[in-house]
């Protein structure tokens, strides 16, 4: 898959130094990975969940880091594009307020 906003991912592992590792390896398994489906992204991300958004769109959360935080991004099969959108911890993701800027 090709990552969109590498730099955005680099900025967040040296923001959150409890995720680096975390984000490194989803990161790493990301650009490697050749999903064409939800169903293929779950066999190997299996707590990823798919989630509508206030644009009616549908992201994907990621639990990272023993699931102090969530990464939501915008996977898109056909194209094998992943675009990070939001690296969040459990409380902010708890709010639900995200859900509105997508």
């Amino acid at each position: 898959m090709r990552l969109i906003k590498p730099a955005t991912i680099a900025a967040w592992i040296k923001a959150h130094a409890t995720a680096r590792s975390s984000l490194s390896s989803w990161r790493t398994v990301v650009l490697a990975a050749r999903w064409k489906s939800f169903a293929d992204l779950r066999h190997t991300f299996s707590t990823a969940d798919q989630v509508r958004v206030a644009s009616g769109r549908i992201v994907i959360v990621f639990n990272i880091a023993g699931n102090r935080f969530r990464l939501i991004a915008a996977v898109h099969y056909t194209t094998a594009i992943v675009f990070a959108l939001r690296f969040l911890t459990h409380a902010e993701y708890s709010k639900d307020t995200w859900k509105d800027d997508l």
